[in-house]
Protein backbone atom coordinates (compact mmCIF):
# COMPACT_ATOMS: atom_id res chain seq x y z
CA UNK A 1 0.00 0.00 0.00
CA UNK A 2 2.90 2.52 -0.49
CA UNK A 3 2.93 5.52 -2.10
CA UNK A 4 5.96 7.02 -4.70
CA UNK A 5 6.22 10.28 -6.24
CA UNK A 6 7.09 9.99 -9.76
CA UNK A 7 8.72 12.79 -12.22
CA UNK A 8 6.04 12.88 -15.21
CA UNK A 9 7.59 12.37 -18.66
CA UNK A 10 7.62 15.52 -20.84
CA UNK A 11 5.13 14.07 -23.01
CA UNK A 12 4.41 11.53 -25.91
CA UNK A 13 7.17 12.38 -27.85
CA UNK A 14 10.46 10.41 -29.73
CA UNK A 15 13.75 11.26 -27.78
CA UNK A 16 15.63 14.17 -29.59
CA UNK A 17 19.06 13.47 -30.84
CA UNK A 18 21.85 15.22 -29.46
CA UNK A 19 23.69 17.39 -30.95
CA UNK A 20 27.78 17.09 -31.57
CA UNK A 21 29.62 19.03 -28.92
CA UNK A 22 31.36 21.95 -29.71
CA UNK A 23 34.99 23.17 -28.89
CA UNK A 24 34.87 25.39 -26.05
CA UNK A 25 37.15 28.53 -26.41
CA UNK A 26 37.80 31.18 -23.67
CA UNK A 27 39.67 32.08 -20.75
CA UNK A 28 39.25 29.34 -18.09
CA UNK A 29 38.01 32.22 -15.97
CA UNK A 30 34.71 32.87 -17.99
CA UNK A 31 33.89 29.21 -18.40
CA UNK A 32 34.09 29.21 -14.23
CA UNK A 33 32.08 31.95 -14.48
CA UNK A 34 29.26 30.71 -16.55
CA UNK A 35 29.77 26.99 -14.85
CA UNK A 36 28.95 28.93 -11.47
CA UNK A 37 25.98 30.78 -13.47
CA UNK A 38 24.36 27.74 -14.91
CA UNK A 39 24.92 25.79 -11.22
CA UNK A 40 22.75 28.88 -9.64
CA UNK A 41 19.55 28.57 -12.20
CA UNK A 42 19.70 25.14 -12.04
CA UNK A 43 19.74 24.84 -8.16
CA UNK A 44 16.67 27.84 -8.40
CA UNK A 45 14.63 25.95 -11.07
CA UNK A 46 11.24 25.04 -9.87
CA UNK A 47 11.17 21.19 -10.09
CA UNK A 48 9.38 19.11 -13.47
CA UNK A 49 5.62 17.76 -13.13
CA UNK A 50 5.24 14.97 -10.39
CA UNK A 51 2.54 12.42 -10.11
CA UNK A 52 1.41 10.63 -6.94
CA UNK A 53 1.40 7.13 -7.29
CA UNK A 54 -0.84 4.67 -4.45
CA UNK A 55 -1.21 0.78 -5.00
CA UNK A 56 -4.72 -0.35 -4.02
CA UNK A 57 -4.33 -3.44 -2.19
CA UNK A 58 -6.76 -5.80 -4.35
CA UNK A 59 -6.27 -9.58 -5.36
CA UNK A 60 -6.07 -10.36 -9.19
CA UNK A 61 -9.29 -10.73 -10.95
CA UNK A 62 -11.20 -8.16 -8.15
CA UNK A 63 -13.07 -5.29 -9.54
CA UNK A 64 -12.15 -1.77 -8.24
CA UNK A 65 -14.78 1.28 -8.78
CA UNK A 66 -13.84 4.75 -7.62
CA UNK A 67 -16.98 6.29 -5.69
CA UNK A 68 -18.10 9.28 -3.73
CA UNK A 69 -14.42 10.12 -1.87
CA UNK A 70 -13.45 6.47 -1.59
CA UNK A 71 -12.13 3.28 -3.74
CA UNK A 72 -14.12 0.30 -3.39
CA UNK A 73 -12.92 -3.20 -4.10
CA UNK A 74 -14.82 -6.21 -4.42
CA UNK A 75 -13.12 -9.29 -4.43
CA UNK A 76 -13.11 -12.88 -6.24
CA UNK A 77 -15.10 -15.77 -4.85
CA UNK A 78 -12.96 -17.34 -2.68
CA UNK A 79 -13.19 -21.63 -2.88
CA UNK A 80 -16.26 -21.35 -0.29
CA UNK A 81 -18.01 -19.07 -2.71
CA UNK A 82 -17.52 -15.53 0.07
CA UNK A 83 -16.99 -12.47 -1.50
CA UNK A 84 -16.14 -8.96 0.75
CA UNK A 85 -15.86 -5.57 -0.62
CA UNK A 86 -13.28 -3.35 0.96
CA UNK A 87 -13.90 0.52 1.15
CA UNK A 88 -10.55 2.70 0.94
CA UNK A 89 -10.67 6.24 1.75
CA UNK A 90 -8.29 7.97 -0.78
CA UNK A 91 -5.20 9.45 0.01
CA UNK A 92 -4.21 13.12 0.72
CA UNK A 93 -2.91 15.16 -2.49
CA UNK A 94 0.44 15.30 -0.71
CA UNK A 95 0.23 10.88 -0.48
CA UNK A 96 0.31 8.60 1.68
CA UNK A 97 -1.38 4.99 1.73
CA UNK A 98 -5.11 4.30 1.01
CA UNK A 99 -6.46 4.28 4.62
CA UNK A 100 -9.45 0.79 5.10
CA UNK A 101 -12.33 2.00 6.41
CA UNK A 102 -14.02 -1.16 6.48
CA UNK A 103 -14.79 -4.53 5.07
CA UNK A 104 -18.19 -5.78 4.35
CA UNK A 105 -19.11 -9.68 3.58
CA UNK A 106 -21.50 -9.79 0.37
CA UNK A 107 -24.07 -12.15 -0.07
CA UNK A 108 -26.99 -13.24 -3.13
CA UNK A 109 -24.65 -11.55 -6.00
CA UNK A 110 -22.90 -12.88 -8.70
CA UNK A 111 -21.98 -10.09 -11.11
CA UNK A 112 -21.58 -6.95 -10.13
CA UNK A 113 -22.37 -3.92 -12.38
CA UNK A 114 -21.42 -0.85 -10.35
CA UNK A 115 -20.85 0.83 -7.45
CA UNK A 116 -22.36 4.09 -5.95
CA UNK A 117 -20.97 6.38 -2.66
CA UNK A 118 -23.57 9.13 -2.34
CA UNK A 119 -25.78 10.76 0.50
CA UNK A 120 -24.40 7.89 3.05
CA UNK A 121 -24.75 4.86 1.43
CA UNK A 122 -23.04 2.82 -0.76
CA UNK A 123 -25.51 1.47 -3.35
CA UNK A 124 -24.27 -1.54 -5.29
CA UNK A 125 -25.82 -2.83 -8.58
CA UNK A 126 -25.07 -6.47 -9.27
CA UNK A 127 -26.97 -9.58 -10.43
CA UNK A 128 -29.07 -11.98 -8.16
CA UNK A 129 -26.87 -15.36 -7.77
CA UNK A 130 -30.11 -16.86 -7.28
CA UNK A 131 -32.75 -15.46 -9.45
CA UNK A 132 -30.57 -13.60 -11.74
CA UNK A 133 -32.28 -10.47 -11.61
CA UNK A 134 -30.89 -6.88 -11.08
CA UNK A 135 -30.36 -6.04 -7.55
CA UNK A 136 -29.69 -3.01 -5.36
CA UNK A 137 -27.57 -3.66 -1.61
CA UNK A 138 -27.67 -1.13 0.14
CA UNK A 139 -24.76 -0.78 2.79
CA UNK A 140 -23.62 2.26 5.34
CA UNK A 141 -21.07 4.30 4.22
CA UNK A 142 -19.65 5.06 7.30
CA UNK A 143 -19.57 1.30 8.61
CA UNK A 144 -19.92 -0.92 5.52
CA UNK A 145 -23.42 -2.75 7.76
CA UNK A 146 -25.66 -3.83 4.90
CA UNK A 147 -29.13 -2.01 5.45
CA UNK A 148 -30.96 -3.59 3.13
CA UNK A 149 -31.09 -5.83 -0.54
CA UNK A 150 -34.17 -5.33 -2.93
CA UNK A 151 -34.48 -6.48 -6.38
CA UNK A 152 -34.46 -3.28 -9.08
CA UNK A 153 -31.85 -0.17 -10.02
CA UNK A 154 -32.14 3.05 -7.44
CA UNK A 155 -32.47 5.96 -8.38
CA UNK A 156 -32.59 9.23 -6.14
CA UNK A 157 -35.56 11.62 -5.93
CA UNK A 158 -35.51 15.31 -5.44
CA UNK A 159 -37.01 14.85 -2.01
CA UNK A 160 -34.22 12.23 -1.13
CA UNK A 161 -35.66 9.01 -1.35
CA UNK A 162 -35.14 6.22 -3.57
CA UNK A 163 -37.17 5.19 -6.27
CA UNK A 164 -36.65 1.20 -7.25
CA UNK A 165 -37.29 0.16 -10.75
CA UNK A 166 -37.56 -3.66 -10.83
CA UNK A 167 -38.49 -6.44 -13.28
CA UNK A 168 -39.29 -5.51 -16.86
CA UNK A 169 -36.78 -8.49 -17.70
CA UNK A 170 -39.40 -11.04 -19.04
CA UNK A 171 -42.70 -9.61 -17.16
CA UNK A 172 -44.44 -6.87 -15.61
CA UNK A 173 -42.38 -4.63 -13.53
CA UNK A 174 -43.08 -1.55 -11.15
CA UNK A 175 -41.55 1.54 -9.75
CA UNK A 176 -41.51 2.04 -6.21
CA UNK A 177 -40.90 4.39 -3.23
CA UNK A 178 -38.03 2.95 -0.99
CA UNK A 179 -36.85 4.26 2.13
CA UNK A 180 -32.93 5.05 1.96
CA UNK A 181 -32.39 3.91 5.47
CA UNK A 182 -34.87 1.01 5.83
CA UNK A 183 -35.75 -0.27 2.26
CA UNK A 184 -38.80 -0.03 3.70
CA UNK A 185 -41.61 -0.02 0.73
CA UNK A 186 -43.88 2.58 0.49
CA UNK A 187 -46.27 3.01 -2.33
CA UNK A 188 -45.78 0.97 -5.99
CA UNK A 189 -46.65 1.80 -9.32
CA UNK A 190 -46.90 -1.39 -11.54
CA UNK A 191 -45.10 -1.05 -15.25
CA UNK A 192 -46.49 -3.38 -17.98
CA UNK A 193 -43.71 -5.35 -19.66
CA UNK A 194 -41.92 -5.00 -22.26
CA UNK A 195 -41.26 -1.29 -21.72
CA UNK A 196 -39.47 0.91 -19.03
CA UNK A 197 -40.28 4.43 -17.52
CA UNK A 198 -38.95 7.22 -18.20
CA UNK A 199 -37.81 9.72 -15.73
CA UNK A 200 -37.75 13.59 -15.49
CA UNK A 201 -34.97 14.96 -13.79
CA UNK A 202 -35.19 18.14 -11.72
CA UNK A 203 -32.63 19.73 -9.03
CA UNK A 204 -30.82 16.67 -7.49
CA UNK A 205 -33.12 13.61 -8.57
CA UNK A 206 -36.18 12.60 -10.50
CA UNK A 207 -39.02 14.58 -9.80
CA UNK A 208 -41.47 12.62 -12.29
CA UNK A 209 -41.73 9.34 -14.32
CA UNK A 210 -43.57 8.52 -17.21
CA UNK A 211 -45.51 4.98 -18.02
CA UNK A 212 -46.70 3.98 -21.36
CA UNK A 213 -49.60 1.50 -21.13
CA UNK A 214 -49.82 -1.23 -24.64
CA UNK A 215 -53.09 0.94 -24.95
CA UNK A 216 -51.11 3.84 -26.08
CA UNK A 217 -52.00 5.60 -22.67
CA UNK A 218 -49.42 7.69 -21.06
CA UNK A 219 -48.80 8.69 -17.57
CA UNK A 220 -47.10 10.92 -15.78
CA UNK A 221 -46.57 10.29 -11.93
CA UNK A 222 -45.18 12.50 -9.40
CA UNK A 223 -41.79 10.86 -8.02
CA UNK A 224 -42.32 11.99 -4.18
CA UNK A 225 -46.16 10.63 -3.97
CA UNK A 226 -46.49 8.15 -6.86
CA UNK A 227 -49.26 9.92 -7.35
CA UNK A 228 -50.85 10.36 -11.52
CA UNK A 229 -50.47 13.62 -12.47
CA UNK A 230 -51.36 13.58 -15.94
CA UNK A 231 -52.51 10.88 -18.45
CA UNK A 232 -53.56 11.28 -22.68
CA UNK A 233 -54.63 8.69 -25.27
CA UNK A 234 -52.04 8.47 -27.35
CA UNK A 235 -53.89 5.47 -29.58
CA UNK A 236 -57.29 6.40 -30.22
CA UNK A 237 -59.85 3.80 -31.37
CA UNK A 238 -58.79 0.85 -29.28
CA UNK A 239 -55.62 0.01 -31.04
CA UNK A 240 -52.81 -1.22 -29.12
CA UNK A 241 -48.78 -1.63 -30.02
CA UNK A 242 -45.32 -1.10 -27.96
CA UNK A 243 -43.89 2.17 -27.86
CA UNK A 244 -40.57 3.33 -25.93
CA UNK A 245 -40.26 6.74 -23.96
CA UNK A 246 -37.91 9.00 -23.75
CA UNK A 247 -37.74 11.69 -21.81
CA UNK A 248 -35.34 14.93 -22.69
CA UNK A 249 -35.59 18.28 -20.30
CA UNK A 250 -39.40 18.71 -20.66
CA UNK A 251 -39.66 16.97 -23.87
CA UNK A 252 -41.46 13.37 -24.03
CA UNK A 253 -41.02 11.36 -26.86
CA UNK A 254 -42.70 8.53 -27.97
CA UNK A 255 -40.71 6.33 -30.60
CA UNK A 256 -42.11 2.62 -31.98
CA UNK A 257 -39.63 0.39 -32.55
CA UNK A 258 -39.36 -0.04 -36.66
CA UNK A 259 -40.98 2.97 -37.04
CA UNK A 260 -39.66 5.97 -38.76
CA UNK A 261 -41.85 8.65 -36.58
CA UNK A 262 -41.21 10.17 -33.26
CA UNK A 263 -44.24 11.54 -31.32
CA UNK A 264 -43.36 14.74 -29.12
CA UNK A 265 -45.35 16.16 -25.95
CA UNK A 266 -44.42 18.58 -23.68
CA UNK A 267 -44.03 17.79 -19.68
CA UNK A 268 -45.72 17.80 -16.94
CA UNK A 269 -49.00 18.49 -19.22
CA UNK A 270 -48.61 16.35 -21.90
CA UNK A 271 -49.36 18.95 -24.56
CA UNK A 272 -48.84 17.48 -28.49
CA UNK A 273 -45.90 19.72 -29.30
CA UNK A 274 -44.93 18.03 -32.98
CA UNK A 275 -44.68 14.81 -35.38
CA UNK A 276 -41.10 14.18 -37.18
CA UNK A 277 -40.23 11.53 -39.55
CA UNK A 278 -36.72 10.04 -38.35
CA UNK A 279 -35.19 6.65 -38.95
CA UNK A 280 -34.96 3.94 -36.55
CA UNK A 281 -34.57 6.55 -32.97
CA UNK A 282 -32.11 4.35 -30.88
CA UNK A 283 -31.96 7.10 -28.16
CA UNK A 284 -32.56 10.47 -27.27
CA UNK A 285 -30.21 13.07 -25.63
CA UNK A 286 -30.20 16.55 -24.87
CA UNK A 287 -27.65 19.20 -27.45
CA UNK A 288 -27.26 22.09 -25.52
CA UNK A 289 -30.66 24.11 -26.10
CA UNK A 290 -31.33 21.08 -29.54
CA UNK A 291 -32.26 17.75 -29.46
CA UNK A 292 -29.76 15.09 -30.95
CA UNK A 293 -31.44 11.88 -32.38
CA UNK A 294 -29.08 9.38 -32.43
CA UNK A 295 -29.91 6.29 -34.78
CA UNK A 296 -29.71 2.87 -34.54
CA UNK A 297 -27.46 2.22 -37.32
CA UNK A 298 -25.47 5.61 -36.37
CA UNK A 299 -25.78 9.11 -37.87
CA UNK A 300 -27.11 11.96 -35.98
CA UNK A 301 -30.50 14.07 -36.00
CA UNK A 302 -30.74 17.16 -34.53
CA UNK A 303 -34.06 18.94 -33.97
CA UNK A 304 -35.50 22.14 -32.34
CA UNK A 305 -37.48 20.51 -29.09
CA UNK A 306 -40.01 23.19 -29.51
CA UNK A 307 -41.23 22.38 -32.96
CA UNK A 308 -39.42 18.98 -34.34
CA UNK A 309 -37.73 21.10 -37.43
CA UNK A 310 -34.66 19.14 -38.80
CA UNK A 311 -31.78 21.37 -37.86
CA UNK A 312 -29.17 20.07 -39.35
CA UNK A 313 -28.29 15.47 -39.76
CA UNK A 314 -24.94 13.53 -40.11
CA UNK A 315 -26.00 10.86 -42.25
CA UNK A 316 -22.78 8.75 -41.88
CA UNK A 317 -22.48 6.07 -39.35
CA UNK A 318 -20.82 9.03 -36.69
CA UNK A 319 -21.94 7.85 -32.73
CA UNK A 320 -22.14 10.73 -30.39
CA UNK A 321 -19.98 10.32 -27.44
CA UNK A 322 -20.47 13.50 -25.22
CA UNK A 323 -22.08 16.57 -25.27
CA UNK A 324 -20.67 19.53 -23.48
CA UNK A 325 -22.67 22.77 -23.53
CA UNK A 326 -22.46 23.76 -27.08
CA UNK A 327 -20.38 21.46 -28.35
CA UNK A 328 -20.83 17.61 -29.69
CA UNK A 329 -18.24 14.98 -29.06
CA UNK A 330 -18.54 12.60 -32.76
CA UNK A 331 -16.67 8.66 -32.87
CA UNK A 332 -16.78 8.23 -36.34
CA UNK A 333 -16.43 5.06 -38.14
CA UNK A 334 -12.68 5.58 -38.38
CA UNK A 335 -12.90 5.52 -34.44
CA UNK A 336 -11.46 9.23 -34.38
CA UNK A 337 -12.84 11.88 -32.62
CA UNK A 338 -14.32 15.33 -33.98
CA UNK A 339 -15.96 18.50 -32.18
CA UNK A 340 -19.02 19.85 -34.07
CA UNK A 341 -20.53 22.71 -33.33
CA UNK A 342 -24.39 21.29 -31.89
CA UNK A 343 -25.54 24.33 -33.69
CA UNK A 344 -25.06 23.44 -37.26
CA UNK A 345 -23.46 20.29 -37.17
CA UNK A 346 -20.18 22.20 -38.28
CA UNK A 347 -16.80 19.98 -37.69
CA UNK A 348 -14.50 21.89 -35.29
CA UNK A 349 -11.65 19.76 -35.00
CA UNK A 350 -10.26 16.65 -34.87
CA UNK A 351 -9.07 15.22 -31.91
CA UNK A 352 -8.17 11.85 -33.27
CA UNK A 353 -8.03 8.64 -31.73
CA UNK A 354 -8.79 7.95 -27.93
CA UNK A 355 -10.48 5.57 -25.69
CA UNK A 356 -12.58 7.40 -23.30
CA UNK A 357 -12.31 7.10 -19.79
CA UNK A 358 -15.15 6.91 -17.22
CA UNK A 359 -15.31 9.34 -15.10
CA UNK A 360 -17.08 9.43 -11.55
CA UNK A 361 -19.56 13.14 -12.13
CA UNK A 362 -21.21 14.16 -15.25
CA UNK A 363 -19.50 17.70 -14.95
CA UNK A 364 -15.98 15.84 -14.65
CA UNK A 365 -13.87 16.88 -17.48
CA UNK A 366 -13.79 14.22 -20.26
CA UNK A 367 -10.60 12.34 -20.07
CA UNK A 368 -9.58 10.06 -22.80
CA UNK A 369 -6.56 7.55 -22.89
CA UNK A 370 -4.36 5.95 -25.67
CA UNK A 371 -0.96 3.90 -26.28
CA UNK A 372 2.27 5.89 -26.73
CA UNK A 373 5.87 4.91 -27.03
CA UNK A 374 7.21 2.49 -25.29
CA UNK A 375 4.66 1.24 -24.16
CA UNK A 376 3.39 4.02 -21.99
CA UNK A 377 -0.28 5.51 -21.66
CA UNK A 378 -1.07 8.74 -22.79
CA UNK A 379 -3.76 10.60 -20.36
CA UNK A 380 -5.24 13.82 -21.61
CA UNK A 381 -8.14 16.14 -21.22
CA UNK A 382 -9.99 16.49 -24.24
CA UNK A 383 -11.57 20.13 -24.20
CA UNK A 384 -14.11 20.61 -26.34
CA UNK A 385 -14.46 24.28 -26.14
CA UNK A 386 -10.58 24.89 -26.94
CA UNK A 387 -10.59 21.78 -29.51
CA UNK A 388 -8.00 20.13 -28.42
CA UNK A 389 -6.75 17.28 -26.22
CA UNK A 390 -4.97 18.29 -23.45
CA UNK A 391 -1.67 16.63 -22.16
CA UNK A 392 -2.28 15.17 -18.62
CA UNK A 393 0.79 12.80 -18.37
CA UNK A 394 2.24 9.87 -19.97
CA UNK A 395 2.32 7.22 -17.42
CA UNK A 396 4.70 3.85 -17.39
CA UNK A 397 3.81 0.62 -16.80
CA UNK A 398 -0.47 0.99 -17.35
CA UNK A 399 -2.61 -1.63 -18.98
CA UNK A 400 -5.71 -0.02 -19.68
CA UNK A 401 -9.35 -0.29 -17.56
CA UNK A 402 -9.14 3.00 -15.87
CA UNK A 403 -12.00 5.22 -13.83
CA UNK A 404 -11.23 8.92 -13.15
CA UNK A 405 -12.43 12.25 -11.30
CA UNK A 406 -9.54 14.47 -12.03
CA UNK A 407 -6.97 14.36 -11.39
CA UNK A 408 -6.97 11.45 -9.91
CA UNK A 409 -6.87 8.30 -12.01
CA UNK A 410 -7.55 4.99 -11.51
CA UNK A 411 -5.83 2.15 -13.26
CA UNK A 412 -4.50 -1.38 -13.92
CA UNK A 413 -0.92 -1.75 -14.34
CA UNK A 414 0.79 -4.02 -16.24
CA UNK A 415 2.28 -6.47 -12.94
CA UNK A 416 -1.57 -6.78 -12.45
CA UNK A 417 -2.29 -4.68 -9.67
CA UNK A 418 -4.72 -1.87 -9.23
CA UNK A 419 -2.84 1.86 -8.44
CA UNK A 420 -3.98 5.59 -8.16
CA UNK A 421 -2.51 8.28 -9.81
CA UNK A 422 -3.08 11.84 -8.93
CA UNK A 423 -1.83 13.64 -11.60
CA UNK A 424 0.86 16.36 -11.35
CA UNK A 425 0.09 18.28 -14.40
Amino acid sequence: MSSIIELGEVGDVAPVRPTRRQRAHGRPLRCAAVLLLVLVVLAGATPGPQRTVTVVPALSGAQSYLAGDGVFVVDPATPSGDRYLTAYARPSPTGGDVRRRWQAPLTGIADYLDVRAERGLVLLIGVSAAVGVVQTTALDAATGKQRWQLPGVAEWTTDGVLLLMSGLADGPGSVSRVAPDTGRVGWSVPVPPPGEPGYHRGAGGVDQFVIVQPTGVVQVHDAGTGRLVRSVDTLPGDRSTFQRVEVVDDVLLLVSPGSTRVVAYGLPGLDPLWTAEVPLVAYAVGCDDLLCLVQQTGGIQVLDPATGVLRWSDPDHDTLADVRHDRLLVLGPDQRYAVRDAATGRVRTDLGRWDLVPVLRSDDPLIGARPGVDGRLVVAELDLAAGRPRILDVLPGVVGSCQATPPVLLCRRLDGRTALWRLGR
